[in-house]
């Protein structure tokens, strides 16, 4: 022991003591999933507090030089018998009264018992020290050592804070307008009923204004449904921040939206602010449904539950190299379907798996922090089966289920979901969220760390093109762009079952009147031709300006493939918005084919004979005394395109180049200016203080142009994605690095423009890099939804191995039965070489 104490006191140096703000991960491994309860344990290094399993500890102390180590290993505990639990079955469930998790009336999470052991070992020789070892030490050693023992087990690790303890899906934050909030005596007294909006009429998703009582509907959304956004427009023009929403005013409160603070708040002094309008909120009852009473009733939902994740059949459990179960860390299971697909694509596994070594050897000091080494974790715990073992039994002594339960140990994906969320308003939260969006998020994370070398995500990277033909002049305008996703519309019409539904919704009529049961839902059926042959066919553009004809007329957009992938998405556009703000799905059934032949939809360019276009704006607006004055822009068209995420400078000049004809044409005209140098720069009219052809005078803030610059891109790339994002430092870094191949091919001269610009017989720069080949493709996975909208609801995947189709249902991988290939979301395809 002597020779140990000697250790210590030679290492005592090194040994820290955890301060606030410290990032301590004693759950989990940096480099694999082994965690305290894993064969072995965790080996929390002293100094750097970062956690190591027995496999890459040896590692980490060759590299670092460190010797101390705070092993950390437990055993699960028997759960204790509940007395309410009649031993034949599972415990009596209260039914949850709030969209809460941990808390009274939520949703009840259990919490697992362990009995742990700590030391501490000196490497390399492993030499090991308990806490009884310490008291016969000198002091000095023992104080030091058993303060960062103490500090280390006492400390909150990174994946604890991560977790969801209690989470209250109702909690809103107080209004920061509401105790000061100024109400106007206009004598306005509200009705408790038979409310319209002041401007459309509307009589559904309608807003009263708490400081002048004026009552509008709700906002629009990007598909035409919703309100007509006349609530966020009367904010706009008098800057009086509350509404509460009609129709959800009970005794207990309100619906109340805060446009300034742009979310569901807090008002503590509601009752008075009703009063002033002579709303008693003590007579009122609820007519809507608010968003909680939404998520809650899916969250119990059945029909599509139980037919995606085969809950009738008895599935048999499958464990191995690439069957590695996932467990859910708080509504992440739609992380967990699109991690699940993606290290099924040759692609991903070869840059992340195949070269695990090399990333781990090449990893920066702390590697939790690394993308590379974060998702090549992932990918080597999903596909090696060394996680792949069944979970133990429940409690021991209990008797062994005859039915075999599929969940396995799994893996917790905690650093990677931290990681790949950080900074993100949605993926940084443990709300549900859109699998599409997600898969997106994780493709561009990859794009902007694969700027050299190989990039996996060109798999799925393609070109659309869009010919637009003016019918006037017979004249046709082409435009490309990358997308790595197919749409896929719905034709509802289409439904082979319509008088099946029609009679559907009469017997539901008929119990909402009568008040009797709701009958069972029918669910329409889609045939999945009639949805390519929405995708195909021409769309008409009506009030489509055209510079032929230099007048305003009807063009017909037709979309085809440039180039056909390696790897084929298709999302099926189950998802909508109703009219009270809340997203809802379609619920319909679609023959989705196992082989898919796309040829006849690329693309052929022009055609031979075929005229272009030409590229000329249209004239100037003019006020009637044809002088040229500021120019008269819908306010309502801007107010849209703003709303899309667009700078406003552009949406100003995409109204006035396309003559105040309407938001499709205006949004024609964003989509093919958006990589223009000036796209967001002011709009300059003929005869104004700027000449013809010039750009005013910019200004940039020189911290957002020192950020971007230290992140290794040049002065001028920094300048052109703050003046592309309005000089908004967040949006900047996201459009930088999605606009990589233009940034690389662009040479700035002395003056500060690009040389392509410059010079006129330069080649354009080229485009991005896409992989093509036949159009033919076989299913070999997708992605299933079960809920009423994206909010809500839980994902699984379907993944087909070997010819067999596997379900993965987070920790449970089982064989399928009945693969709902019908109800599916997202579709992976590969394409079929012959």
């Amino acid at each position: 022991m002597a020779e140990v104490s000697e250790v210590l006191m030679s290492v005592l140096s090194t040994i820290r003591v955890p301060r606030p703000g410290d990032r301590v991960h004693k759950d989990e491994c940096a480099l694999s999933f082994s965690s305290p309860e894993s064969e072995g344990g965790l080996y929390v290094c002293m100094n750097s507090f970062l956690g190591f399993g027995s496999q890459y500890v040896d590692r980490h102390h060759t590299r670092s030089g460190q010797r101390a180590y705070l092993h950390i290993s437990q055993t699960r505990k028997a759960p204790k018998e509940d007395d309410e639990n009649s031993g034949s079955g599972d415990p009596p469930k209260k039914k949850p009264t709030r969209l809460a998790i941990g808390i009274e009336g939520g949703f009840n999470v259990e919490q697992e018992q362990y009995e742990e052991e700590v030391k501490v070992v000196l490497f390399p020789d492993r030499q090991e020290v308990t806490s009884d070892d310490l008291a016969t030490m000198p002091d000095v050693v023992r104080e030091r050592v058993s303060l960062a023992m103490a500090g280390l087990m006492s400390a909150d690790s990174v994946s604890h804070a991560l977790q969801v303890q209690q989470w209250d899906g109702e909690l809103r934050a107080e209004s920061r307008h509401a105790v000061e909030l100024e109400q106007l005596n206009n004598g306005t007294k509200i009705p408790p009923s038979g409310w319209r909006c002041e401007v459309c009429d509307l009589q559904e998703n309608l807003w009263m204004n708490l400081s002048d009582g004026r009552v509008f509907c709700g906002r629009r959304y990007f598909d035409g449904s919703g309100g007509n956004n006349h609530a966020l427009l009367h904010f706009q023009q008098t800057g009086h921040p509350l509404a509460v929403k009609l129709g959800t005013i009970t005794p207990d409160g309100a619906d109340v939206y805060s446009y300034d603070e742009d979310d569901m708040v807090l008002d503590p002094k509601l009752p008075e602010h009703l009063s002033h309008f002579g709303i008693d909120m003590m007579t009122m009852e609820k007519t809507e449904h608010t968003m909680t009473e939404l998520e809650i009733a899916v969250n119990q939902r059945v029909g599509e539950w139980e037919v995606i994740q085969e809950s009738g059949a008895t599935l048999r459990p499958l464990s191995g190299p690439g069957l590695t179960g996932m467990k859910n860390l708080g509504n992440s299971c739609y992380l967990n379907s699109v991690m699940q697909v993606l290290f099924t694509v040759p692609d991903f596994q070869s840059k992340y798996v195949s070269n695990i070594d090399k990333i781990f050897n090449e990893a920066p000091s702390d590697p939790t922090q690394d993308f590379k080494t974060q998702v090549a974790k992932l990918g080597y715990g999903l596909l090696s089966g060394e996680y792949s073992k069944p979970a133990p039994d429940p409690g021991e002594g209990s008797e062994p289920s005859s039915e075999p339960r599929g969940d396995q140990v799994g893996i917790a994906a905690r650093m990677f979901k931290a990681l790949v969320g950080r900074g993100h308003p949605e993926f940084s939260t443990n709300r549900q969220q859109d699998a599409q969006e997600f898969l997106l998020h994780f493709i561009n994370m990859v794009e902007r760390n694969c700027r050299s070398g190989v990039n996996p995500s060109e798999a799925f990277r393609f070109l659309v093109e869009e010919r637009i033909v003016c019918q006037q002049s017979q004249k046709a305008k082409y435009t490309q762009r990358v997308d790595y996703i197919l749409q896929l519309p719905v034709p509802m019409d289409q439904a082979t079952n319509t008088e099946e539904l029609q009679e559907a919704e009469r017997q539901r009529e008929e119990a909402d009147s009568s008040g009797a049961p709701t009958p069972a839902p029918v669910r329409a059926c889609i045939p999945f031709t009639a949805c390519m042959a929405a995708l195909s066919e021409p769309e008409t553009l009506t009030d489509f300006w055209s510079s032929a004809a230099q007048a305003k007329t009807t063009a017909t957009k037709t979309t085809r493939f440039a180039s056909f992938p390696d790897h084929m998405v298709i999302q099926v556009k189950k998802f909508t918005f109703g009219q009270d703000w809340v997203p809802k799905k379609l619920d319909v059934s679609i023959d989705v084919p196992d082989t898919l032949d796309l040829t006849a939809l690329r693309g052929t360019g022009q055609q031979p004979g075929e005229e272009l276009l030409p590229e000329v704006a249209p004239p100037p607006l003019m006020t009637p005394d044809m002088e040229v004055k500021a120019p008269v822009l819908d306010d309502s068209t801007v107010s849209q395109l703003c709303e899309m995420g667009f700078p406003l400078e552009a949406c100003r000049k995409a109204v006035y180049y396309t003559g105040n004809t309407g938001i499709d044409a205006a949004m024609n005209w964003v989509m093919g200016h958006m990589d223009d140098p000036d796209f967001s720069a002011p709009l300059v009219l003929p005869g104004t203080s700027s000449a013809p052809g010039t750009t005013p005078t910019e200004s940039f803030s020189e911290e957002h142009l020192a950020t971007i610059v230290s992140m290794g891109f040049s002065r001028d790339q920094a300048m052109r994605a703050l003046r592309a994002t309005s000089n908004v430092l967040e949006r900047a870094v996201d459009w930088i690095f999605s606009h990589l191949d233009d940034l690389e091919s662009m040479e700035v001269s002395e003056g500060g423009r690009s040389a392509a610009e410059s010079e006129g017989s330069r080649e354009p720069p080229p485009g991005p890099k896409v992989r093509d080949g036949p159009g033919k493709y076989e299913l070999f996975a997708f992605i299933s939804h079960m809920g009423t909208s994206t909010m809500c609801g839980h994902y699984v995947c379907h993944i087909k191995k070997d010819q067999q189709w596997v379900i993965f249902n987070d920790q449970k991988v089982c064989a399928s039965e009945k693969p709902p290939k019908d109800l599916g979301y997202l579709y992976f395809y590969r394409r079929v070489t012959e």
